[in-house]
């Protein structure tokens, strides 16, 4: 009798711990649902690992829609000026289309006078952004006031989110910046929290909107 109630006792032990582990798989496996249901669906970067191709020296880089003069000297006949097209080409002397758009001034002018240096004898170049192209962006999701914003040259995730009046309350506080990187690749994603962007934290807080970024608060 000793025997079958220490054995009894055993097994109440065992159905006891083997509930608790129970329980504890069924709480781990709520946890893992709820976090995949609260989880970003998509291939996406995180600000801080995205490696823009923008100067790191901070000099404007050339849009389409900028004005620009390509001036040679002592050569005024293959100077040119005018505004930057949508396809980011100008039209020079000799070189008939180039693209420029991507370009810093100072990048552009050392191609330039490479590629002059063809046609006359050391050839001076110098670039200059006459006018700058206003920076246009979408505004979509969990805003108030979705739609296409006008920005300052040189305006970040939160400039344009309070252009569109800020999130709603149904924001899941996070951002994403859709941007073409490649003409005919699908866009970019880049991942932006709320925390970093509203603290100043991070990349985030000195990412730079480029023309045509579609901004998605989800």
């Amino acid at each position: 009798m000793a025997l079958y109630a220490w054995l009894l006792g055993k097994n109440r032990q065992a159905d006891t711990a083997s509930c608790r582990v129970g329980t504890s798989l069924w709480l781990l496996s709520c946890v893992w649902v709820l976090g995949t249901a609260c989880a970003i669906k998509g291939a996406y970067v995180p600000v801080d690992a995205y490696s823009a191709a923008d100067n790191p020296d901070g000099e404007y880089t050339i849009r389409p829609g900028d004005f620009i003069a390509v001036r040679v000297f002592q050569h005024d006949n293959m100077s040119a000026q005018g505004r930057v097209r949508a396809d980011g080409h100008l039209s020079v002397p000799l070189l008939n289309a180039v693209a420029v758009a991507g370009h810093t001034p100072t990048t552009l002018a050392a191609q330039l006078q490479t590629r002059l240096a063809e046609y006359i004898n050391a050839p001076s170049v110098t670039v200059s952004v006459e006018e700058v192209h206003p920076l246009s962006v979408s505004v979509l999701g969990e805003v108030r006031q979705p739609g296409i914003y006008a920005l300052e040259n040189n305006a970040g995730v939160l400039q344009a989110l309070a252009a569109a009046g800020g999130m709603t309350a149904f924001a899941k506080k996070h951002v994403f910046v859709l941007r073409e990187e490649k003409q005919g690749q699908p866009p970019l994603r880049i991942l932006f929290r709320w925390e970093a962007l509203s603290r100043a934290e991070g990349k985030a807080a000195c990412f730079k909107l480029r023309p045509g970024d579609v901004i998605l608060a989800e």
